[in-house]
């Protein structure tokens, strides 16, 4: 049986990565008994930027009241967000702040939200509108 072309890209980053895999201590030949070799830390560069201007009116509305310090709409609002998926810059715990922005024709929290890092935000904001699957990084000086 010959294998599928179409699935071809797919394999490629393995077969790259057997040839990179560092060596064991000089002289004895063997592999390191570690597992695969850890991604690379997200760095704020990872994270694209989308302009203020083009969220959604209602996250405008949430970025002032983080600006005000409430009050909030929803008791989870202010609370710490883990990063979990890992996808923001690794920092620790309690650096990032979860805040709803509402989603008009909804009658819950729905997936848009802005984390805010550091002191309400100081440090940056992201954007997220599918509930934590990917963000943007807010940038309010385009």
């Amino acid at each position: 049986m010959r294998f599928p072309r179409h699935l071809l890209p797919l394999l490629l980053p393995f077969v790259a990565a057997a040839f990179l895999v560092p060596a064991g201590p000089p002289g004895t030949g063997d592999r390191p008994l570690a597992g695969p070799p850890a991604l690379a830390a997200v760095i704020a560069a990872d994270v694209p930027p989308i302009c203020a201007t083009d969220l959604p009116p209602e996250a405008g509305t949430t970025v002032r009241l983080i600006d005000r310090g409430g009050p909030y709409p929803y008791p989870q609002d202010g609370t710490v967000f883990h990063n979990r998926e890992g996808l923001l810059p690794d920092e620790p715990a309690g650096f990032y702040r979860e805040y709803t922005v509402e989603t008009p024709g909804t009658d819950h929290r729905g997936a848009r939200r802005i984390v805010t890092s550091g002191d309400q935000g100081h440090d940056g904001m992201y954007y997220t509108d599918d509930h934590y699957e990917s963000f943007s990084d807010i940038d309010f000086a385009c």
